[in-house]
């Protein structure tokens, strides 16, 4: 039988460094974004009447939040400490297995799930979720207490570990194949015609100093690669579920190297390294332990197992050489287009999505068929046999209705799923749709940028008539002389959201009134948020702030070696004028809550107040990539010392030779 103890317990602690990076990048921002004095504070999210139960409480609005009162504490710090909490358990679970279990992972899943709920708009985020419904298979794949084993006698693999650790693979093709199909799907202009990435790393949220380069490359080569990642996403993911491991070892380094190509040119915050994380549900142990035995009928398993893999990856070759009609042009230009329309693409989309979830049940099946069989077949006792096929049929039935619940979101992406979903289960989805489950996926629908990439500048000034001096962010184009740092897996969600508010207008992103208004205060929490070092209004806060739209390009490649990285024009305001004292600004606020609040938080307990104060003044005395980068290190480097990511520690065991 092929072991996936090894496999499993990496994924398991890879899955801890993501929630690691996503708790110490959400604890570094909750002052700014969530105080008190913050953007959106997150007391506006628990207002419940006076005398509501704590049980009334948690079924309005389930969030261990609730619980600030009953131990000193209010809403913000309440948030520092369940920050700091998941940070500390999934450290311990990064650098020791022994952490790796369902309790653990379960106060994870919570932790994060509590802070989701007062998020807001600098949560609602693809990864979010998906760290969400990723954070709540590892309590179904993880076991309830690590057992270590030892060469000599490892522990036994239970049966269904494969039927939990298959759901995760289900993920990974909903979220692959999903951010495949839901760019062509659009019918992006830029999509169709292979020209995405020719705007993509300029008009990307937070492009890294590469990114600058990959823009100018020549035209050809961007379209291909545009075809490469219509390949990974479109055609790859079907070989999720086929039976030869080499296959799906082969589909998991161009998945890999994909992901790897888009964090070095992008900062997609943790969402590439947990895409990397479920990828590691394509490997068993085979990948890990190499078999020292060689036996004529390995031999003859192994030149099928080429054969095998060469026939399908030449056929899933031709196909897109010939669907992309790629030709070899003098010079050694790859020429490619699309070589099928809208219409012929959505009726074969319609054709192929009943096919794909049948794939996908009948790998359930078989996957739960062979637990089941091996549940009786292992070597044990009659009692242990019998706790197996139990165990077995539980999480059986749990795989089967997540996978049902999941076909709901996935099949929203056609109107040709809907008949792949029954009434009862959407109706189970929708009482279970807050818990984010199951979700449904798909980045990049439409590019945006074509025109030129709009940012929003905030300006502000002591006079009507100027100078208007400009607020400069951390991590988004702003000064137009100064490149972009790497900061992945760093999620800066205040430049983020400003990304996204450049899209639309100030009315639909209310929040931008708060942060007017903090910077006309000089509120030390927002700012912090900010570029500190350039703030025109350092001792003093501006009487008026406004904000102007620009269009940015990266400047020609043929000033590549001067201090400028960007040109820009503006095009317009984008919002007007305000100052401190200014009526619909304050009316506005005050009837969102955010200032001169109705409710009273309570006081906070001085000592433990002064306990929480110091940890924030030592996290924020290093900058937030490189502070979740140095705990990184921190816990790679206690990993290293111990030798805990080594297969030893997995209970597998080492093949021996045969006499």
């Amino acid at each position: 039988m092929t072991d996936i103890r090894y496999t499993r317990n990496l994924f398991l602690r890879c899955m801890n460094i993501v929630y690691l990076f996503a708790f110490t990048s959400l604890y570094v921002q909750i002052p700014g974004l969530y105080g008190n004095n913050g953007v959106l504070p997150a007391r506006t999210q628990l207002d419940a009447k006076e005398g509501t139960t704590l049980a009334a409480k948690m079924h309005m609005k389930p969030t261990l939040l609730w619980l600030a009162p009953y131990i000193g504490l209010d809403t913000e710090y309440m948030m520092d400490v369940l920050s700091l909490i998941g940070i500390f358990l999934s450290f311990t679970g990064f650098i020791s297995q022994k952490f790796c279990c369902k309790p653990i992972f379960a106060a994870l899943w919570s932790l994060y799930y509590s802070l989701y709920q007062v998020g807001q708009t600098f949560m609602w985020f693809q990864w979010d979720v998906l760290l969400l419904e990723a954070g709540f298979l590892c309590i179904l794949v993880a076991p309830f207490r690590y057992r270590p084993g030892t060469r000599r006698r490892p522990t036994p693999s239970a049966p269904s570990e494969k039927v939990s650790f298959w759901l995760v693979r289900w993920l990974l093709f909903r979220l692959i194949f999903s951010s495949g199909i839901i760019k062509l799907i659009s019918g992006c202009p830029s999509w169709w015609g292979l020209t995405a990435l020719n705007i993509h790393f300029e008009s990307m949220v937070l492009p890294s100093p590469l990114a600058y380069y990959c823009h100018y490359l020549p035209p050809w080569f961007l379209k291909l690669n545009t075809v490469f990642a219509n390949f990974a996403e479109l055609f790859l993911p079907v070989l999720f579920f086929f039976p030869l491991q080499s296959i799906k070892t082969i589909a998991f380094y161009i998945q890999l190297f994909l992901q790897i190509c888009i964090i070095i040119t992008g900062n997609f915050n943790f969402f590439n390294f947990l895409t990397i994380t479920l990828l590691i549900s394509l490997l068993d142990d085979r990948v890990f332990y190499k078999s020292v035995t060689k036996t004529s009928s390995s031999k003859l398993f192994t030149i099928f197992n080429f054969i095998t893999t060469t026939a399908v990856y030449g056929i899933l070759f031709y196909a897109v050489y010939e669907l992309y009609t790629l030709r070899i042009l003098p010079g050694g230009i790859i020429d490619s287009k699309i070589a099928f329309s809208k219409k012929e693409f959505d009726n074969t989309l319609g054709k192929a999505f009943p096919i794909l979830v049948s794939i996908g049940l009948i790998s359930l099946v078989l996957t739960s068929l062979k637990a089941f069989f091996n549940s009786f077949t292992q070597p044990s006792t009659t009692l242990n046999k019998v706790t197996a096929f139990i165990s077995t049929l539980l999480y059986t039935v749990a795989a089967f209705f997540i996978f049902a619940d999941s076909l709901v979101p996935f099949s929203s992406l056609h109107p040709a799923g809907n008949s792949t979903v029954l009434p009862p289960i959407r109706q189970f989805h929708a009482k279970l749709s807050h818990l984010h489950l199951t979700n449904s996926y798909g980045l990049f629908r439409r590019m945006t940028g074509v025109g030129g990439r709009p940012e929003v500048i905030i300006e502000g000034a002591n006079n009507l008539e100027g100078p208007w001096q400009e607020y400069y962010f951390l991590y988004k184009p702003g000064n137009v002389n100064t490149s972009l740092p790497f900061v992945a897996p760093h999620q800066p969600r205040l430049d983020w959201q400003m990304w996204f508010a450049a899209l639309g207008t100030y009315h639909q992103n209310p929040w931008l009134m708060s942060l007017a208004y903090r910077l006309l205060t000089n509120q030390p929490e927002v700012l912090s948020l900010l570029d500190k070092a350039h703030n025109p209004f350092a001792d003093k806060p501006p009487k008026y702030v406004r904000a102007n739209l620009f269009h940015y390009h990266y400047v020609p490649w043929s000033q590549r070696w001067s201090k400028t990285w960007w040109k820009r024009e503006k095009v317009g305001e984008y919002f007007p004028v305000f100052s401190k004292g200014h009526p619909p600004l304050l009316d506005y606020l005050r009837n969102l809550n955010i200032i001169a609040p109705d409710q009273k938080e309570p006081p906070v307990t001085p000592w433990i107040k002064a306990i929480l104060d110091q940890l924030r003044s030592v996290f924020s005395t290093i900058e937030s990539g490189l502070l979740l980068w140095s705990v990184f290190t921190a816990g790679f480097a206690i990993t290293i010392l111990q030798g805990s990511f080594s297969p030893l520690h997995s209970s597998t065991p080492t093949p021996r030779p045969k006499k």
